[in-house]
């Protein structure tokens, strides 16, 4: 079954993450919960809540611990009383339909010179970063989290970087990902062979249809070269379908790249 996202309307800002790029937020649900809130109007705009919402259900999919995923409705009128200019203009320009993800408490970053993960796990995620083109999972910036004593894996809005231009996109479905090479998990991804066969399985064309549905059309129409958003929709569908089925070429080169840090 495809996955659903629920949607939340943002009741209360409550700080502003500063370290992130885009300058996501903690923010408080309508259903009591608090979340990390991404927004729409920040730099990289709704390509990185499109990235963020395929990447965060493929790594559920895939059996990695992923915060849940919601759509958070922001009124026109919830910047009006912020004090700081730079944030009231970042909500005032995030009006409509945003995208957050559960906050969990107390989570510390992964560091990988004190947690040690797993080699299966380690191999799934570095399988899945090349799927996605993930430019973001490294030493610097690992966007992992340690919490109640599993890793969780947080913002893949980096992730699909291609579809910032299309640039010969058809072409790039089928390369390896250079960028592997400065992956934080890469060391101990010893079983990349091993689980090439079974990612493969689980990323069926039905469950990729169903998690590229989730994109919401407004965020396909803008800045967009395709017609529709249906076509635009239909882009990154072909797009993951013929990158699973070429898995063979970007774990060749994740292996080789793996052996040239040994």
């Amino acid at each position: 079954m495809p996955p659903e996202i629920r949607t939340v309307n943002v009741i209360r800002y409550v700080t502003p993450l500063r370290e992130g790029g885009s300058m996501p937020a903690i923010a408080e649900g309508d259903d009591g919960f608090l979340y990390v809130l991404k927004f729409r109007g920040a730099g990289q705009g709704r390509k990185a809540l499109i990235a963020e919402l395929i990447g965060g259900e493929l790594a559920r999919a895939a059996g990695l611990k992923m915060p849940e995923i919601v759509f958070a409705q922001l009124d026109a009128a919830f910047g009006r009383t912020e004090p700081d200019e730079e944030i009231q203009d970042l909500l005032k320009a995030s009006t409509g339909l945003n995208l957050a993800v559960h906050y969990l408490s107390g989570s510390i970053t992964f560091d990988p010179t004190v947690t040690k993960v797993d080699p299966k796990t380690a191999s799934m995620i570095v399988w899945l970063d090349c799927l996605l083109m993930n430019v973001d999972r490294t030493c610097r910036n690992t966007n992992m989290l340690w919490w109640n004593r599993e890793l969780w894996l947080i913002d893949h809005g980096a992730s699909l970087y291609f579809h910032h231009s299309w640039q010969n996109w058809e072409e790039k479905a089928t390369m390896p990902f250079g960028m592997i090479k400065d992956h934080v998990l890469l060391p101990a991804a010893v079983m990349l062979d091993e689980v090439n066969r079974p990612m493969k399985a689980i990323f069926t064309p039905e469950l990729v249809r169903g998690i590229v549905d989730l994109v919401p059309n407004e965020w396909l129409v803008e800045d967009s070269p395709f017609t529709t958003a249906e076509e635009h929709r239909n882009a990154y569908y072909r797009f993951l379908t013929e990158r699973i089925q070429s898995s063979d070429n970007f774990i060749k080169a994740a292996i080789d790249a793996r052996s040239a840090l040994i």
